[in-house]
Order: C-alpha cells, then sequence, then structure tokens
C-alpha cells in the first residue's frame, strides 16, 4: 500500500494474464510505469504472468468514467493504493498508451478487443440498475465479465475504433489481405450478439464489396446464414459474374443443407438465397451442367429456359418478352467497386442487356422508359446503328469508371460495334478487353476500339487454333482473298491522321484472316507493343513478321507457334535496334542492344523454317528470357550451350534433337525452372552398342539430369518422355510437392511402385496425363481417393488390369477426361457409372469402346449435360441411330465423331459457316448410305455445298444423296431431288 503523497499521485494496477501459454516460465511478475509508457517493450511485458502498472491516478480519473468513479467516489477502492485489473492483458496495455496520449494503430487483431470492453461500459450504463457497487467491485466472480468493462469505458477510444472500423470496411480499395474471414466472422457474430446495427452493417457491406475475395476463402462455407443473406442482398454486391456468385451459394447451400434445422426452414432458407440469383445471366454450359444437380435442378431448368428465350426472342408486340416483370433478372451486377466485368460463354448477352445494365434502376419501372428498352429487345428490324443510337438519346446511362476488364468470349450476339460504343461510355477506365472466339471483329471495330477506349492496353482476339496444321511449306507472300481483321480500310484511315494507341498487349492467337498488310498497320499503330500473340496465324509470312519485329522496339514477349517464322525474323530479333549507333558499337554490345537481348518470352513451337545456325545466333543473345518453347524446332546442344540466360522459368523442348547432358546445363543455370516440358526426346538419353555400356551411360546422364533438377528446382509442371522412370521420379522428388501437372508419354516407364507413390509424392496435382503406362485398378482408385484436386485425367494407350472398379470413387472436381483405348470393355452401364462419380465433366474424350451403342448417347447427355466437348472415336454403334441425343448437350461447342457412322443414312447441318463450301463426306466405300442432307441456318451468301466429285484413280464412293435441302430463316430456299450416282 502506498502512504503519503504517492497515494495521492499513484496507483498500481495489477494485471494477471489467464492464459499460461503465452507467458514464459520463470516470469511470473514484472513492475512498469507510466512515466516510460512510450518505451514499452510491449512484447516482453506480455510474457509475465502478472504485470503491475504504476498509474497516475488523477490521470485514470480524467480520461476514463470507470476509474473516476472507482478512484474518487465512495468505494473502498478509493482508497487504495492498487486494484486489480482480470482482462486481456494485451488490449488492456493499448488502453493504457492510448489514455496516455500515445498514438494507437487499430488493427484488425486488435479492433475487436479494443472495442468490446468499450461495448460493455456502455451496455453498463445505459443500464445501471443491473449494477451495483457490490456487483461491480465486491464479486471477483463477475469482475471479469462486468468490472472489465467498467474499467475500460473510454469514449474517446470507442469512437476511434468506430472511425477506424468505418473507414476500413467502406473504403474503395480491398483490405484483404489485411482482413481475415474469420475476423470478418467474429466481428459480426459479436455485432449480432450485441445488437449492434452499426457492426452489422459495416461487416454485410464489406463481405458484399468483396465477395470475390471470400468466396476464394476455405471457410466461405462457415459464414452465418443472415450474415451471407444480408450481404447478396446488399446493393453493393460486387462480383465478376452471376456464374462466380451462383456457384458460391451452391457450395454454401450443400455444405450447410445439415446445419438448417427443419425441412420447412430449409425450404424457405434456400428459397431466400436462390431467389437472388440472376438465372438469365448463367454462361450456358453451366446451366446445362447444373441439370444433373439434385438440388438445383429446377434452377438450372429455369436458366436454360431464360437463356432460349433471349436467343430466341419472341415477335414484337407480345408481352413480358422474356418471363421477368421487372427486368431486374437481366441486369449485369455492376457497382462503383465492380473492376472486372465477365459475360464469357454467354451467348445470350446482347446489346440491350448491357444498356439494360447502366441505366437507373428507376427506368425499367417507368411505363414510357420500360417500352423503350423492351423495343430494343424486340425491334430487330431497326438497323443496327439506329438501334444502339436511340436508346442512347433517350436514356440517361451511369459510368462505371473502377471498371477496367471486361471479358466477352464467345458472346456471339453482342454486336462488337455497338458494344465498343457502350464500353467508351459506361466503362471509361477500361483497360483490358477478351474479346476471344468472336469471327466477326474486323477492321472498323478495331479501329474504333482503339480510338474511343484511349486506355485500353490489352486485348485478346483469339480464334480456335487446334483444327490448324502447321504449315509445311514456308508462305513467300501473304495478301488476303477474304476480308482481313484490318483492311486497306485502315490504312486510308491511318492516312488520314496518325492514330497512336497504348496497347501493350495484343493476341491474335489462331486468326487465319491476319495477314503481313495486318501487321504492317499494328506496327504503325501500337507503337508501344510489348506482348504479340500470332500463334497459328498461317497467313502471316516471314517477311512480315520481321518487319513487324523491326519496328516494334518495345517488344518483350513474342508467341509465334506455328507460324512462317524464320531465319528474316531471326535476323530482326538480333540486330542492334534503330536508336544504336552500328559504328560505334562491337559485336558484343550490338547484341545487348538487340531485341532478343531483352526477351522475356519466346514461343516458336512448330516454326521449321528456322535453321540450327541461325538459332544458335539468337539463344546466345537472350539473357533475361523466362518463357521459351523450341517445341518441334531444328534446336541442337550447342544453342542451349550458348543459352546466357539465369531466369528460366517455363522450358519446352519437346520433340528436338536435344541430349540429357545439354538440358542439365540449362537447368544447372536456371534455378527459378517451373515447368519443364521434355517429351518426344529421342537422344535426352544415349545408348550404346551393348547392354552394359548402355546401363552404365542411361544411369550417368538421369543422376545429372533429373538430381540437379530435384534439388534445384520447384517444378509445377513436367512433361517427359525417353528415359523417364521411377528412378527420376525418385531424384525429382524434392521438386515435385507443388506439382500441378503432370504428362509422362511414348518412351518413358515409371512402374507400378511409382504410380502407387504419386499422390503423396505430388499432393497438389491437378492434372495427369498418360500415355503408353502400365495402369491398375490399385493405381487409378489411389488416385481417385488422395487426389481431391485433380481436374484433368488423361489416359492414352496404356496398358493393365483396368476396370470400371477404377472408376468407382467419386471425382466431383474432374472436368476433363481421355479414356484412349483403354477401356474397351466399357458397356453402357459402366458408361452410367462413370456419369454418376465423374458429374462435373465438361469435356469428355473416348476411343475404342467398342461396346457402347446408341443408347450411350442418351447416358451421356442426361449424365453430362454441361458438356462443351465431345469426341467418340470407335465407339462401336454409337451413332447407329444418329447423333440428335447428344445435342441435348446444350453448350456442345466441339463434336468429333470418327468411324462412328457405318449407318447414317441422313446428316442436318445447323447453323453451319462453311465459307468456302468444304463438307468433307466420310469414305465408307460400299458401305455409306447418306441419303438425306439438311443445312439449316446457314449464312445464305457464304454457304454452299458441293459434292466432290472423286478423281481418277481415288477409291470409289457409293454415295446417294437423295434429298438436299436449304433453310434460311425458316424458309426453303432450295429443295433439290439429287439422284446422281457419284
Amino acid at each position: 500500500m502506498a502512504s503519503g503523497s504517492d497515494h495521492d499521485e499513484h496507483v498500481i494496477l495489477i494485471c494477471k494474464n489467464p492464459d499460461p501459454i503465452t507467458t514464459e516460465v520463470g516470469k511470473e511478475e514484472i513492475l512498469v510505469s507510466t512515466t516510460d509508457i512510450l518505451s514499452w517493450d510491449l512484447p516482453e511485458i506480455l510474457s509475465f504472468h502478472t504485470v503491475k502498472v504504476q498509474a497516475h491516478r488523477s490521470r485514470l480519473i480524467e480520461q476514463s468514467s470507470y476509474f473516476r468513479g472507482l478512484l474518487s467516489g465512495s468505494f473502498s477502492e478509493s482508497c487504495l493504493g492498487s486494484t486489480i485489473v482480470e482482462w486481456n492483458v494485451q488490449a488492456f496495455m493499448y488502453i493504457l498508451k492510448h489514455l496516455y496520449g500515445c498514438p494507437l494503430d487499430i488493427t484488425w487483431d486488435s479492433f475487436l478487443s479494443l472495442y468490446e470492453v468499450n461495448v460493455f461500459y456502455i451496455y453498463a450504463f445505459i443500464i445501471p440498475l443491473q449494477f451495483t457497487p457490490t456487483t461491480v467491485v465486491g464479486s471477483e466472480k463477475n469482475c471479469h465479465v462486468v468490472g472489465g468493462a467498467l474499467y475500460f469505458g473510454v469514449d474517446a477510444l470507442l469512437l476511434k475504433c468506430k472511425t477506424w472500423f468505418s473507414e476500413v470496411s467502406s473504403s474503395k480499395g480491398s483490405h484483404s489481405k489485411q482482413m481475415q474471414m474469420e475476423d470478418l466472422i467474429l466481428i459480426w457474430k459479436f455485432g449480432l450478439q450485441h445488437a449492434s446495427d452499426f457492426i452489422l452493417e459495416l461487416c454485410t457491406g464489406y463481405l458484399a464489396r468483396n465477395f470475390m475475395w471470400a468466396l476464394h476463402s476455405s471457410i466461405f462455407g462457415k459464414i452465418p446464414y443472415n450474415m451471407l443473406v444480408s450481404s447478396i442482398e446488399h446493393p453493393d454486391l460486387t462480383v465478376d459474374s452471376e456464374m462466380h456468385l451462383s456457384d458460391a451459394l451452391f457450395c454454401w447451400l450443400e455444405s450447410n443443407m445439415e446445419n438448417l434445422e427443419f425441412l420447412s426452414k430449409t425450404e424457405d432458407d434456400c428459397h431466400r438465397i436462390l431467389k437472388q440469383i440472376r438465372v438469365g445471366l448463367w454462361p450456358l454450359w453451366f446451366a446445362a451442367g447444373k441439370r444433373n444437380s439434385s438440388h438445383f435442378r429446377q434452377l438450372a431448368e429455369e436458366s436454360l429456359d431464360s437463356i432460349f428465350k433471349q436467343l430466341n426472342i419472341p415477335p414484337m408486340g407480345s408481352r413480358n418478352i422474356l418471363g421477368y416483370d421487372d427486368l431486374q433478372h437481366l441486369r449485369i451486377r455492376l457497382t462503383e467497386y465492380s473492376k472486372k466485368v465477365n459475360l464469357s460463354d454467354c451467348p445470350q448477352i446482347t446489346f440491350a442487356i448491357l444498356l439494360l445494365s447502366v441505366v437507373p434502376l428507376s427506368y425499367p419501372m417507368d411505363l414510357s422508359l420500360r417500352k423503350i428498352i423492351e423495343q430494343l429487345f424486340n425491334n430487330f428490324e431497326l438497323p443496327i446503328r439506329d438501334k444502339c443510337a436511340f436508346p442512347q438519346r433517350l436514356l440517361q446511362t451511369l459510368s462505371f469508371e473502377a471498371v477496367q476488364e471486361v471479358d466477352i468470349s464467345k458472346c456471339q450476339r453482342l454486336h462488337i460495334e455497338g458494344a465498343i460504343e457502350f464500353f467508351c461510355k459506361s466503362f471509361p477506365s477500361l483497360r483490358k478487353l477478351s474479346a476471344a472466339y468472336l469471327l466477326n471483329i474486323r477492321t472498323t471495330n478495331f479501329l474504333k476500339l482503339v480510338q474511343k477506349c484511349p486506355q485500353v492496353c490489352e486485348i485478346d482476339l483469339t480464334v480456335d487454333v487446334t483444327p490448324l496444321i502447321p504449315a509445311l511449306v514456308s508462305i513467300v507472300s501473304s495478301s488476303p482473298a477474304v476480308t482481313s481483321l484490318i483492311s486497306v480500310d485502315a490504312i486510308s484511315f491511318y492516312e488520314s491522321g496518325p492514330l497512336l494507341s497504348n496497347i501493350t498487349k495484343l493476341t491474335l492467337e489462331g486468326r487465319t484472316d491476319v495477314y503481313d498488310s495486318d501487321l504492317q498497320y499494328i506496327s504503325k499503330l501500337c507503337v508501344s507493343l510489348q506482348h504479340l500473340n500470332l500463334k497459328g496465324c498461317i497467313s502471316v509470312t516471314d517477311n512480315g513478321i520481321s518487319d513487324l519485329i523491326r519496328k516494334c522496339m518495345k517488344l518483350n514477349s513474342i508467341m509465334v507457334c506455328d507460324t512462317s517464322f524464320g531465319i528474316n525474323s531471326i535476323q530482326a530479333l538480333s540486330s542492334a535496334t534503330e536508336c544504336a549507333s552500328f559504328a560505334s558499337l562491337h559485336s558484343r554490345d550490338m547484341h545487348l542492344s538487340s531485341i532478343a537481348a531483352n526477351l522475356q518470352t519466346l514461343h516458336m513451337g512448330g516454326c521449321l523454317g528456322v535453321s540450327e545456325l541461325s538459332l544458335l545466333k539468337l539463344m546466345s543473345q537472350m539473357q533475361v528470357l523466362k518463357g521459351l518453347c523450341l517445341r518441334g524446332t531444328n534446336l541442337v546442344d550447342q544453342a542451349l550451350y550458348n543459352f546466357p540466360g539465369s531466369s528460366l522459368e517455363m522450358l519446352d523442348v519437346s520433340n528436338t534433337k536435344i541430349s540429357g547432358a545439354a538440358l542439365a546445363h540449362v537447368i544447372h543455370g536456371n534455378p527459378s525452372l517451373k515447368c519443364l516440358k521434355a517429351r518426344g526426346c529421342r537422344n535426352l538419353f544415349q545408348e550404346g552398342s551393348c547392354i552394359e555400356k548402355r546401363e552404365r551411360i542411361f544411369s550417368c546422364s538421369h543422376e545429372e539430369l533429373y538430381t540437379k533438377l530435384g534439388k534445384m528446382c520447384r517444378l509445377e509442371v513436367v512433361e517427359f518422355g525417353w528415359g523417364f522412370s521411377s528412378f527420376s521420379l525418385k531424384a525429382l522428388e524434392p521438386a515435385l510437392m507443388s506439382l500441378r501437372t503432370i504428362n509422362v508419354g511414348l518412351g518413358g516407364m515409371l512402374g507400378e511402385d511409382a504410380m502407387r507413390k504419386l499422390p503423396t509424392i505430388c499432393p497438389m496435382l491437378e492434372t495427369i496425363i498418360f500415355h503408353f503406362q502400365v495402369i491398375s485398378d490399385t493405381i487409378l482408385m489411389n488416385i481417385a481417393a488422395s487426389l481431391r484436386n485433380l481436374q484433368v485425367l488423361a489416359l492414352c494407350y496404356c496398358f493393365g488390369d483396368i476396370s470400371i472398379s477404377s472408376f468407382k470413387f467419386s471425382m466431383q472436381n474432374l472436368r476433363k477426361l481421355r479414356l484412349e483405348r483403354v477401356t474397351p470393355w466399357m458397356t453402357n452401364d459402366d458408361l452410367a457409372i462413370l456419369t454418376w462419380n465423374c458429374r462435373n465433366l465438361v469435356e469428355l474424350s473416348l476411343l475404342g469402346c467398342s461396346l457402347l451403342n446408341s443408347d450411350s448417347q442418351q447416358i451421356i447427355s442426361r449424365g453430362w449435360p454441361g458438356l462443351v466437348s465431345i469426341h467418340l472415336e470407335d465407339c462401336g454403334e454409337i451413332t447407329a441411330n444418329g447423333v440428335s441425343s447428344l445435342l441435348d448437350c446444350k453448350a456442345l461447342e466441339d463434336l468429333l465423331l470418327r468411324h462412328n457412322m457405318p449407318l447414317l443414312r441422313k446428316l442436318s447441318l445447323d447453323i453451319c459457316d462453311a465459307s468456302e463450301g468444304d463438307f468433307d463426306i466420310p469414305d465408307y466405300a460400299d458401305r455409306y448410305f447418306l441419303s438425306s442432307l439438311k443445312i439449316a441456318r446457314c449464312k445464305y451468301q457464304r454457304c454452299a455445298f458441293n459434292l466432290p466429285v472423286p478423281s481418277r484413280g481415288a477409291c470409289t464412293r457409293s454415295v446417294h444423296v437423295e434429298t438436299l435441302v436449304f433453310v434460311w430463316n425458316g424458309r426453303d430456299l432450295i429443295r433439290a431431288v439429287v439422284k446422281e450416282r457419284l
């Protein structure tokens, strides 16, 4: 007990740490003073079991209502020199620092403990009759629950906590790195427990604005029901797409179905959640895939119905055109916090839906304005320019300045010209546009996008590249026979006035309508171009590519796989830039000033026009390269030995003649390697003339290569073939803990023991592709049971004793399945089992399943209604009665039927686009009896059908085409009877 002036000036606050885990052995007690509070070492202080704080009595009384009553009132503590505080010691230390004017940095970790004690204080004084002096002071039992609140009742701190939480939870910036999902749920529960509307509103608002961050949390399923509902009903709910929201809600419902107490309550709760989903905006494949869901099938049917209503708009004048009274379910979710808008795979998206999404919410409620919107949906007779312009003159639209990225890939019905007008007005900060798989983008579209959206720096115009066969001959000249991406109009447009864009990344992958003239225009327009993807652009020449390289001096990423990229292009990469003075540069300095010296990515796989000498010269200059693809080129060992780079993360040398020693040399100098592809390298390990010599050299090469890989790298993707074995996998083991993709091809042999250990060695695997491996039921069952993240499984021409037992384990995350010549025993019943255990497939490839018949189609379409790709080859009589059942897969994009149609009599091509009439009729000699061909909803001005007449010497085909029908807009334009035997 203090005496004299000390008693009047100071008081000792005794704090005991209730958690022995946080204290250190031997540290029982420490005494500190508030006079040196600025120099407190909190971690050291908190390591003691008991902390005694000498504080100024007057300061406590001045700053705290509780201490004012305790130390200057009629309580016995007012005349004592010490008092006990039983609360979280760390929180109490922060409060003391605040009382003494120290800067207080509130964080997500400290907020609740600081706010909580002050809220308790408020409740204590709101209802004072519940707290008598004996309850507050005399009872140690109630001291922690109630007395603590009275100790820490500091209004200024409470206001600061409120202000901090309001600012960080309402900020437009993302705080996901600071915030943990557990903290958000805990704070919301605290607000619910204490009826704090302030906390509840801020928590649900934060969750709504950061919903994309939340749905990736591992504990998303633990969000309380009321909190989830409040967030999805919040006006600031921000998601990239309706699919992301729906998928998250489905996962939450499935994980919480058992926790909902009563059936009636379950139905009500599900209905309240599900009715918030705008099913009319789902991607088609997503809607079709949910048809096999036991819980959400009805919703999927509703979505498909809405999508097809939008794809087939009723005649003008019909009421309630899409089945929605308020059109709310056709509005894309846009808020002031939206940064990305993903509409990919939604064929129902039109300009009308875009416009509806940016008008104020009151508009669809107004009768006159609603008629304008409905007219826009219905009136297809109006010219497209007027159709896009007249509503914008009459309707006030909103602008969303935060949107930086838009994906309209596969939105076939979206008029590009109108969309660009929309983007420049509604998304003024747009920087990235993905418009993949759209064939209607032409010159004027490209120019308007560049002109009206000046901040756009990334454009993706990818189309399918897989059907392309790499050219085996060089293209000498390149002139468009049809309209190119950028035609003569573009050049005249440019000549009328220079138009420079900010485009730094341009992807034209697979576009056969890109020619040298287009590259010339791009080089003039895109002066800041850094990344260019021309993969599969078979219409451009080596000269065209080299000219572009010489003009785009900022290029650091070039992807030209399967093009005519050759010696001239390599010369352009290797030459010094124009800004360098050739007379003043030595050869070494010229290399340093070349474009090759600054390249970070070079993909030139399949470019057969590259000579060994030119490749040798190029490789010696690339010093900062991160990604290199040389698949199928004339790569030799010396080129790899000359490679000076040390930053490689991706290397593809598949189907080349390199040796293991040369590959080991590159690996040794590039410890950051994450992706290594070396399939088809027959010379990777040399073979001697005798077995003993061969085994000695073989073992040494393996040790050199795989040991270096295992010790130096952390791989995510590996592809090997010749020489890859169980020894290789064992040597690589330290590098494979983060492996996500493994592809073992011809010449590799893992063995049963290595296969069995694979899930343990590589627990993160998402893709497994095996060619010519020995597989058993035990191995596959282990893979299915252990690798829960597996999304792709391909077994091609593998051997072993495989049965349907291998697929009796549930693989709900599996998205792609290829079974090629490994399941000849598969029957319809086996296929049904497969559909049940792999319910979420989007791609299916079956080869050599000879026991399947026409009933298999219905099993496939019902079991996997969301399939996007189906490949069926040599699968018995699966198409003996046509392929109508497969068309129940409404989202189907890729259909391959080979050697499955020996009895095909009728063929219907719906919505075809054969610009050159190139229909290839399968040749089954005398067994083929095609008698009826129907071509419906074709592009009339471009579609033609010419039955090819066999050339002299060709095998005779018995093709009897008796009826040929062309249908356009529901009318038979041509009805011909052909009875000519070819």
